[in-house]
């Protein structure tokens, strides 16, 4: 598990590809990989990688085709930037949301334009997660806890604050240009609970099973 709040920012310093996986070596020299051990669980733009080399300034991760299939971690080249945080402990402050690191889907950068000190982001979603996005509840983007402004549809806004452009990759992303989306966690755990049953969705129902 993780938080979405982003540790450093590290880069694709090897890439080694076939025709079914691939694994990456990613470094970044501002994390303390004393603290990294083989087997710990580390996101790369909110995908969970499991460590399985730590040369001692970064990690070697084994990339399966189904995540290069439905992220964007496929379309890394040598030196992209990517976010990383470490796995989530019970000593540490849950500062964003609850995070899994399984992406659900990737989405595209439709609009980016400045608004005052912040960035204004509008992404267009997969249109089976859009259900799950709401006006102020909670999305995973390359693995950053963000709040949702406005929603219409399959498109949702977003304002990326001058601590988080310096922090993570958002400052340098593009028209076009796809991100991993991770939908509030627990969205999917109500959609579960209401499956089979049709009775309305109020406060005491919330109540009933632990909602509110």
């Amino acid at each position: 598990m993780f938080t979405g709040i982003i540790q450093t920012v590290g880069k694709i310093s090897q890439k080694q590809t076939n025709n079914t996986d691939a694994r990456l070596y990613i470094q970044a020299t501002q994390l303390d990989w004393n603290n990294v051990q083989l087997g710990d669980s580390i996101a790369v733009n909110g995908v969970c990688l499991t460590a399985v080399k730590l040369p001692g300034d970064g990690f070697w991760a084994d990339v399966s085709k189904e995540t290069l299939l439905h992220t964007t971690l496929g379309k890394l080249t040598i030196g992209s930037a990517v976010n990383l945080e470490e796995a989530l402990t019970p000593q540490m402050h849950l500062g964003g949301h609850i995070v899994s690191g399984h992406v659900d889907g990737v989405g595209t950068i439709i609009r980016y334009y400045e608004e005052g000190r912040s960035i204004r982001l509008d992404i267009k979603a997969p249109m089976e997660l859009a259900k799950y996005i709401a006006p102020k509840g909670s999305i995973c983007v390359d693995g950053i806890s963000l709040t949702v402004n406005t929603v219409l549809n399959s498109e949702f806004s977003l304002n990326i604050v001058p601590h988080t452009q310096k922090l993570t990759t958002l400052a340098n992303l593009k028209i076009n240009q796809q991100v991993n989306l991770e939908v509030d966690i627990i969205a999917r755990y109500l959609e579960r609970l209401l499956l089979g049953k049709p009775e309305s969705i109020n406060k005491t129902f919330l109540q009933r099973h632990g909602f509110s």
